[in-house]
């Protein structure tokens, strides 16, 4: 399929697609005399751009809502009060909109496969690259197993007949049917799936206000009883100003942990339909939805049910399947509310399921944007004739494999392995998104790229690159910070937590040393590479009608 020149109408990129069609000569961009003199490099990316404006708006928030904003928000509540968990969900959602803002830039203006993994390489240094890819490629695989034992836990709500490793191998089977087919099945399914997260924390947000203003039956009328009391700052591990401290930055790494948004957008790119128009339009979006799920999820949680609820402390301290340790169970049995709890447990399986999907999506195309840049084996470039990474998927799918591990351990264990292990490796990927943007940033002025020409162009940079590398940096280092206080020294949490702060600077250092990488000048990133694919993309699109009314109505309510 490779060639010196790219023959557009037979390029698997874009075969089968009758989007295609035609050629031009206008370039999207003017004034950089040097774009006349781009010779296109070889082809290898045979995925197909299938996913509409829908299916990129849902995968966005489908894979960050999952059991963390329904489930584990109530451990954040216990540790710091309804007035921390609210203060820090509120203060990181800027940091997770700083790092959107740079990753819009850079995604719209060069909307390829595993884009902020390849641009580590191309704009900062290649060794920069492979160690961000690996780290985002364990990120994800290692959230998948997370899932699958968050659905195994969630299944058993209702009764324990189903072994726990039957529930295991068909969570399995089902994510290798759905990410094998053609992506936009795939797009298809998560769409779904993550429409009914969104339905599901809507309705739980009207549920609180409805019920806080004594719509219930006992017609408890209680508002903001428990920001009163007992508080609404808790205090943990110290008394005082401390404590009150300690609490407060307990619920931020919870936040830190359970808001992302942008990774999953950047996934899609290289799959997504007219990506130039599309992707802006995406990051902006899913931005304000999830601050809205987040911001106000916390909200509502400190308003339903005190810190220091026995219940709530009783169902963690003992591991509780299910919905039964979430905040809105707890207070739908308080005012006696049949049936609803039942829901929300099948609601918040789906949403486990939807998510533990989304992460073998995104992990298998971080592995195939690894081996397109040739830093991961070449036959994980392998595609079906659907445009699917099989054999990345299918290595995503056997580390998944790890949820096994749930047969010989508590299953709270399990889950908090996973959560100590990819807390850290998302933030080390959200600096890796700010330092690869001040590097594209400082490409464009060295070499007169007006960004105003750009399909998106974000507000206050550099600022607010450097806002967000600041905050991901000092987060990375503070997760596991329990394990320093007196009496919480535990080996397993320490190495679980700080891992891959080690991991990271040992693959950039080893791939820099073996192949003698260098740190890249401004005047020598190369910011046409792939541009004129796009480019030609952009310039002959036409879109595909949709198939009946449905589509329609769902794709402009989304785009």
């Amino acid at each position: 399929m490779a060639s010196t020149s790219v023959d557009y109408t037979t390029s698997e990129k874009y075969r089968g697609q009758e989007n295609v069609v035609g050629d031009a000569e206008k370039p999207a961009y003017e004034g950089d005399d040097r774009r006349a003199a781009v010779s296109v490099k070889p082809v290898y990316d045979s995925t197909h751009r299938t996913l509409k404006p829908r299916h990129i708006q849902l995968i966005g928030i489908g894979g960050t809502i999952g059991t963390a904003l329904y489930v584990q928000i109530g451990k954040g509540l216990l540790n710091g009060g309804p007035g921390s968990l609210f203060l820090a969900f509120s203060i990181w959602c800027t940091f997770i909109l700083a790092v959107t803002i740079c990753m819009a830039e850079m995604v719209t203006y060069l909307p390829i496969s595993s884009p902020f993994i390849r641009f580590a390489g191309r704009y900062v240094d290649d060794a920069f690259g492979v160690a961000a890819g690996w780290n985002f490629f364990i990120f994800e695989a290692m959230l998948v197993p997370f899932e699958i034992v968050a659905c195994n836990v969630i299944i058993h709500f209702w009764s324990d007949v189903v072994p726990a490793g039957a529930i295991i191998t068909i969570t399995l089977v089902l994510y290798g049917l759905i990410n094998l087919m053609a992506v936009k099945w795939y797009g298809e399914t998560e769409f779904w799936a993550a429409l009914g997260k969104v339905l599901l924390i809507i309705g739980l947000i009207i549920f609180t206000f409805i019920a806080m203003l004594g719509g219930n039956p006992i017609k408890d009328r209680y508002g903001f009883r428990y920001w009163k009391n007992p508080g609404s700052f808790h205090e943990l591990y110290k008394t005082g100003d401390l404590g009150r401290f300690l609490g407060f930055l307990q619920c931020l790494i919870q936040a830190s942990f359970t808001i992302a948004g942008p990774d999953y957008v950047s996934m899609a790119a290289g799959e997504a339909e007219n990506p130039r128009v599309v992707m802006p339009r995406a990051y902006n979006a899913v931005f304000y939805r999830l601050t809205t799920f987040f911001m106000l999820g916390s909200l509502c949680v400190g308003i339903n049910v005190p810190f220091n609820d026995p219940t709530l402390i009783a169902a963690f301290e003992e591991g509780k399947p299910g919905a039964a340790a979430s905040p809105y169970v707890v207070v739908m049995n308080r005012l006696k509310i049949g049936g609803l709890p039942h829901v929300v447990n099948a609601m918040v399986l789906a949403s486990a399921f939807s998510a533990g999907n989304s992460y073998v999506y995104c992990a298998s195309r971080s592995l195939y944007g690894l081996a397109l840049e040739g830093k991961a084996p070449k036959f994980f470039t392998k595609c079906t004739k659907q445009g699917v990474p099989i054999y990345c998927v299918g290595i995503v799918l056997a580390l998944a494999l790890l949820s096994f591990l749930q047969l010989s351990e508590n299953s709270a264990v399990v889950l908090q392995w996973f959560v100590n292990l990819v807390t850290a490796s998302q933030l080390i990927n959200f600096c890796v998104m700010c330092v690869t943007f001040l590097r594209f940033y400082k490409a464009c002025q060295v070499q007169g790229i007006d960004r105003n020409t750009l399909p998106y162009k974000g507000f206050g940079q550099p600022y607010v690159a450097y806002y967000g590398l600041t905050g991901c940096f000092i987060m990375t280092f503070v997760g596991g910070y329990t394990v320093f206080l007196k009496g919480n020294w535990d080996v397993p949490t320490f190495l679980f937590s700080y891992m891959m702060i080690l991991v990271f600077p040992v693959l950039y250092l080893g791939w820099k040393f073996i192949n003698k990488t260098k740190i890249k000048k401004a005047h020598e990133i190369d910011l046409l590479e792939d541009l004129e694919e796009i480019e030609h993309y952009t310039r002959n699109y036409v879109p595909i009608p949709d198939k009946n009314a449905w589509d329609k109505w769902f794709n402009k309510i989304f785009s």
